[in-house]
């Protein structure tokens, strides 16, 4: 299927030969962005801290030149930027669990503030940088609870640490838009264009954070042990890994292509069919592995969670001609499908899973992707 599928012409082939530098390659979103753009020709470069648990990167064997470093270590950032001296950054690296934020909220706030801070100071100085993609997410919204999405002209917030941090990342990149960025500034004028990308709960296989729903479905399952569900009324905008990346890559390509218009912040959901509580996504996870057993704990003493969050993302439809590929039931099939070949059959489906979605977007003439 690979041959069918030429990956060099996506996004109007403006990955091809382009220096990428990646930071949080190392992660869940990250490993699978850096696949995505090794198949497309790019230069893949990889900023990160190594990460402990079983890693996605890892069974990818990928091409691509990797610093292993903390992005609040300045001088090393700086000096990677100067060596690698890349056209794109994709900033992905962040500590990204909220109750590990709880935890730790010291840790929280200097990766994610000052590490995307570090990360645009290294732009700022690295001549080659034409765009930057800054990820954040759809916690960095001050969250109501209210029963429609949020769109990207609402107000920045955060109840819990990791999303506080997130809001103010997105402070920031406006901050640096407006200040260095796409700007006169001193009588200089910059050509670098800054976007952020804010999607919702991510899923797919190769995931195995701790405290996340679908790695601890899977990881108890493989145990043979049931897995202690908190919340199965917590209502979130579910979606596949690729689709928000297919949003941030599109980004990407707008940026390179100096499209002032899009150095903004964008959703990336899926449409409303896929905002769903927990206890529907375990109903479909049961469809896919009946193996899976659940046990509802609730702890009176956890950490505060929003019970309602939900995306509109009409305006990546209606200017970036970006939209979802895959619905719900698809994306269950191949999250779970992926860790049940893993886990059973001791096989990695991630490049044939990005051939089928590249395929099914090209079908459903989705332009990135024509």
């Amino acid at each position: 299927m690979e041959n069918m599928v030429n990956f060099e012409t996506l996004f109007g082939g403006i990955y091809k030969g382009k220096k990428v530098l990646l930071t949080g390659h190392t992660g869940f979103k990250g490993s699978w962005l850096a696949l995505w753009l090794e198949k497309m020709g790019a230069e893949v470069y990889g900023y990160a801290l190594k990460n402990e648990d079983l890693n996605h990167l890892d069974l990818l064997s990928l091409n691509i030149t990797q610093k292993i470093d903390d992005l609040r270590n300045l001088k090393a950032l700086q000096n990677y930027f100067h060596e690698v001296q890349p056209d794109i950054v994709f900033h992905l690296a962040a500590q990204a669990l909220v109750r590990a934020s709880y935890n730790d909220p010291i840790d929280t706030f200097s990766s994610n503030v000052m590490g995307t801070l570090h990360v645009f100071e290294a732009c700022r100085k690295t001549p080659s940088v034409k765009a930057i993609v800054n990820v954040t997410s759809d916690k960095c919204y001050e969250n109501k609870e209210w029963q429609w999405g949020y769109r990207e002209n609402e107000p920045m917030g955060g109840y819990d640490p990791y999303s506080a941090s997130k809001g103010c990342a997105e402070l920031l990149t406006s901050s640096y838009r407006n200040s260095y960025f796409n700007t006169d500034y001193f009588g200089v004028k910059h050509q670098v264009l800054l976007a952020s990308g804010r999607a919702g709960n991510v899923i797919g296989g190769g995931d195995w954070a701790a405290d996340r729903l679908i790695p601890d479905i899977v990881r108890a399952t493989a145990n043979h042990e049931a897995v202690k569900i908190r919340n199965p009324r917590a209502t979130r905008p579910w979606q596949h890994v690729l689709e928000p990346l297919s949003g941030y890559l599109t980004l990407g390509w707008k940026l390179l292509e100096q499209d002032v218009a899009t150095a903004e912040g964008w959703n990336f959901g899926p449409d409303l069919s896929s905002n769903l509580p927990v206890e529907d996504i375990i109903r479909l996870s049961v469809n896919q592995w009946d193996a899976i057993s659940i046990e509802y704990s609730k702890d009176p003493n956890d950490h505060h969670e929003a019970n309602l969050l939900m995306l509109d993302c009409s305006k990546a439809t209606k200017q970036l001609k970006w939209k979802a590929v895959w619905g719900i039931e698809k994306t269950m099939e191949k999250t779970i499908g992926w860790y049940h070949d893993y886990y059973i059959n001791s096989k990695v489906n991630s490049i044939s899973d990005l051939e089928s979605y590249v395929s099914e977007a090209k079908h459903a003439k989705i332009v990135w992707a024509q």
